[in-house]
């Protein structure tokens, strides 16, 4: 896709994860009304506190997978003691966030107040114009919506507001929910400037210090920007490709070459039934049909960018060149809680129903597992497609924007031998804590998410890292004109024959 309104196609994927976000996280997420921020007692924040840590222990699979009891216990004394003022509602989500994150467990969360930051920009609030490239240690300009021509694509930013830019990597990724700073970081490229507005509140300018492309140190002040400024900028600058996370594409590149950009794995088109899967398997299905129909010999599935959704949308893809059974996981760990159970049953409550199906056999083995017990959840095995299917190789296309079950359905293929993976390595998890649940918090009514399963992907590796590619191909620095991640893949293709 090329566009000279990248912001737009930034909010596209943006809002695809936004959906996601609330999907998983339902019936848990509810934003606070943007008139409705009253002043919490100290004594209600501390009661309050307390009720949060006592739940994540009790309920989160594991806890202290990458933090000691010892360090938590620390922080949740040093917080807990620094509650002595009265805070609005809002300030208290971002603190009780904050010890959260501090488990670096992306699915344990209490949610990004994004509707009082939309509030805050639709009328006319100004924020950072910069989305960031981190690679590593190091940060680069990778969409600049501040109108500053001295501001360039592939421009290293080294410092902001004369602090080092990785001190600021720090105090914004602190508010993140992410099990590894790759995973913080790629969030940070879609979200640096909301959470920059977390920390500093509204600012007029910001002041930069750069490393030009051409070895120049640089000082330049940034004006802070309104979103309709920010879409002007856009409109002025040329014409460059950006991938689009909702678009939906099948077509040949070439004679031999079939390409598949299946977009999110949940039905957005229709917000009212969501994991209505019928159109997109129509969809799927006519693609596959076409591709065999035209001789294709292989397929580039492409998940740049995907923010992922349920596996009744991926797994009828895998169908179509899978040569045996398959599941998302080798083995689906849950602990048994009374807040996971509780939730579990507000699901059979709402829809009685659901006994029949996977949440009723939630709720028999959490009637059956002591509390703080594990239980292995069986997990159904998916089956190959009978008659016609996809003979030809089949590579996937990942980067670290993949996310959810895009990660899942790349783990898969890569460790069932379905397909070649390339790209860049992913941020998100293939195997992770996750199944995320909720508790509500007694007085100030804010939902706690928190992973109740230990999801080991397929291979068996209990190491939580992300799928890395069979062929890596870096995405680039800077936007470019063309998608050159996939014109190296289809080169490296016709050069293999």
């Amino acid at each position: 896709m090329n566009t000279k309104k990248l912001p737009i196609a930034r909010r596209l994927i943006a809002r695809g994860l936004a959906v996601l976000l609330v999907l998983w996280t339902a019936p848990w997420a509810q934003a606070e009304p943007k008139e409705n921020n009253p002043t919490i007692p100290v004594e209600v924040i501390r009661s309050d506190f307390e009720a949060l840590y006592a739940g994540l222990k009790r309920a989160h699979v594991d806890l202290y997978a990458h933090r000691t009891k010892a360090a938590y216990d620390a922080r949740y004394q040093e917080m807990l003691t620094s509650f002595n003022r009265p805070l609005s509602l809002f300030e208290v989500r971002v603190a009780f966030q904050k010890f959260v994150a501090y488990g670096n467990v992306a699915h344990a969360r209490i949610e990004f107040p994004e509707d009082v930051y939309r509030d805050f920009r639709d009328k006319g609030g100004r924020s950072f114009p910069i989305y960031p490239r981190i690679a590593g240690d190091h940060v680069y300009v990778g969409e600049n919506y501040s109108g500053n021509a001295d501001i360039r694509s592939g421009d290293e930013i080294l410092a902001l507001n004369g602090e080092p830019i990785a001190n600021w990597l720090a105090r914004t990724a602190a508010h993140i929910s992410a099990d590894t700073d790759y995973i913080a970081h790629s969030i940070l490229e879609f979200a640096l400037p909301q959470y920059l507005w977390l920390e500093l509140g509204e600012r007029p300018y910001f002041d930069l210090t750069l490393k030009a492309q051409d070895g120049n140190i640089l000082d330049v002040q940034v004006k802070a920007t309104t979103r309709q400024e920010q879409t002007l900028a856009a409109d002025n600058q040329p014409a460059r490709f950006a991938l689009n996370g909702a678009e939906r594409t099948a077509k040949m590149l070439t004679a031999q070459t079939a390409y598949l950009r299946p977009g999110p794995f949940y039905n957005f088109e229709n917000p009212a039934a969501v994991w209505d899967n019928s159109a997109f398997l129509t969809f799927t299905d006519d693609a596959f049909e076409t591709f065999i129909k035209e001789g294709a010999r292989q397929l580039i599935i492409d998940l740049r960018e995907n923010p992922g959704g349920d596996n009744s949308f991926s797994d009828p893809i895998l169908a179509w060149f899978a040569d045996r059974p398959f599941r998302f996981c080798s083995a689906f760990l849950v602990r048994s809680s009374d807040e996971a159970a509780a939730s579990n049953q507000a699901r059979l409550d709402a829809n009685p129903a659901a006994k029949e199906g996977i949440s009723g056999r939630y709720a028999r083995m959490y009637a059956e597992t002591p509390r703080g017990e594990l239980f292995d959840f069986d997990i159904d095995y998916a089956e190959p497609r009978k008659g016609e299917r996809f003979e030809g190789q089949v590579y996937i296309l990942v980067n670290r924007h993949s996310f959810s079950n895009a990660v899942t359905m790349a783990a898969m293929a890569q460790d069932y031998g379905f397909a070649t993976i390339v790209g860049e390595k992913t941020s998100d998890m293939a195997t992770t804590y996750g199944a995320m649940e909720s508790f509500t918090l007694p007085a100030t009514g804010i939902s706690v998410g928190f992973p109740k399963a230990h999801i080991i992907r397929p291979s068996g590796t209990r190491e939580s890292d992300g799928v890395t590619p069979d062929w890596e191909i870096p995405s680039p620095i800077a936007p470019t004109k063309e998608d050159v991640v996939l014109q190296q893949l289809l080169e490296r293709l016709e050069a293999k024959g």
